[in-house]
């Protein structure tokens, strides 16, 4: 036992491949994965948007425009946990929708009702959630069908409720969550609560992908009959994913209360915006690689990029263009890259014939 012990503690153990070089060596061959490239070109596309307009570059400009991006970061950081685990969300705007709507009737100008009404709606986006990956799970639906459907269920129920016209109009204090808040803050002027809130759900989401919860999810998008074989509930996984999801286009749609209004159609297209966000952010379709923090970063270069073309002229009509041709190029740019990653981290080496794969989830 004692030779043992003493045979342990006296032989160094073989350091992994992506831990040689310390912090700053893992920061670096970080940066040149699709998960880390997407920090680089926010810098480079926050460089040229300063340089089409240079008050852009203020504090205050700044701090506006990460309150006005949180909505759209806060939906691809819940479509992220979908997307992870193998599976879509095409309902997101729809849900987004029909929370604008309830906050406009139901809560109306009665102050009273706010917070039965945020319970209302979180209770709602969860039942969605629900619902999504019980179809997906048990009733063994693919999720973009399942999804899909949903998105047409409320999107028939939101436009008979309302006409299809903009109804209700929630109270001031309520909208203070979109449009308001902390005023006199030195350099800045004000701190957004949108910005506040998408900073809280991060550091959350971050949280929880380190958690085994978050590490279980990655890998069942990876290898789904590994984590059924091991004995986890990949149904109970993917369901709080598909929870995780609504929750975040709900948060979305309070937020876009404050300064969006209340019509039938706020949410459009959100769902698209949002997976356009997660691919640059050099997240897989299909699931098993990326990291949520990407996907937020991925809505912001997305952001950038529409207020560069707007800063040089190009006309707004070629937005749904150029998501689309960012979809394709970034799937197809992503997927050779992870590929190429994954030969590298699994080439043998003299002292680990087998190196492990630490990009997967938060890590």
């Amino acid at each position: 036992m004692t030779a043992a012990t003493s045979t342990t503690r006296g032989t160094a153990r073989p350091e992994l491949p992506w831990h040689q070089g310390g912090t700053a060596g893992r920061a670096l061959r970080s940066l040149r994965t699709p998960g880390g490239a997407v920090f680089v070109l926010v810098a480079v596309l926050l460089i040229a948007v300063i340089a089409a307009n240079p008050s852009f570059g203020e504090p205050g400009s700044l701090i506006r425009f990460i309150g006005r991006t949180a909505p759209v970061a806060i939906a691809a950081m819940g479509q992220y946990f979908v997307i992870v685990s193998g599976e879509f969300d095409l309902s997101m705007a729809a849900v987004v929708s029909m929370q604008v709507v309830i906050a406009g009737n139901f809560i109306g100008q009665d102050e009273a009702r706010i917070l039965p009404g945020l319970l209302l709606m979180l209770a709602l986006g969860a039942l969605v959630g629900v619902v999504n990956g019980l179809a997906t799970t048990i009733l063994r639906v693919p999720s973009f069908i399942v999804t899909l459907g949903t998105m047409l269920a409320l999107s028939g129920l939101v436009f008979y409720l309302t006409g299809g016209a903009a109804t209700g109009n929630p109270v001031d204090t309520f909208r203070q969550i979109g449009r308001g808040g902390i005023e006199g803050v030195p350099v800045l002027e004000v701190i957004p609560y949108p910005a506040i809130i998408l900073l809280v759900l991060a550091l959350a989401a971050l949280w929880l992908m380190r958690r085994p919860f978050g590490r279980t999810l990655v890998a069942v998008g990876d290898n789904p009959e590994a984590v059924r074989l091991s004995g986890s509930a990949t149904w109970w996984l993917k369901t709080r994913a598909f929870i995780l999801s609504s929750l975040a286009a709900t948060i979305s749609g309070i937020i876009l209360v404050g300064y969006a209004g209340v019509h039938p159609s706020v949410g459009q297209g959100y769902e698209f915006t949002a997976i356009t966000a997660v691919v640059v952010g050099g997240v897989v379709l299909g699931g098993g690689r990326g990291w949520v923090l990407s996907a937020a970063a991925g809505a912001f270069a997305l952001e950038l990029l529409f207020t560069l073309l707007n800063f040089v002229g190009v006309a707004s009509t070629w937005r749904d263009t150029v998501q689309g041709v960012i979809i394709i190029v970034a799937v197809a740019a992503g997927a050779r890259a992870w590929a190429a990653g994954q030969r590298q981290r699994t080439r043998p080496t003299p002292q680990t014939p087998k190196a492990d794969n630490p990009t997967q989830g938060d890590a």
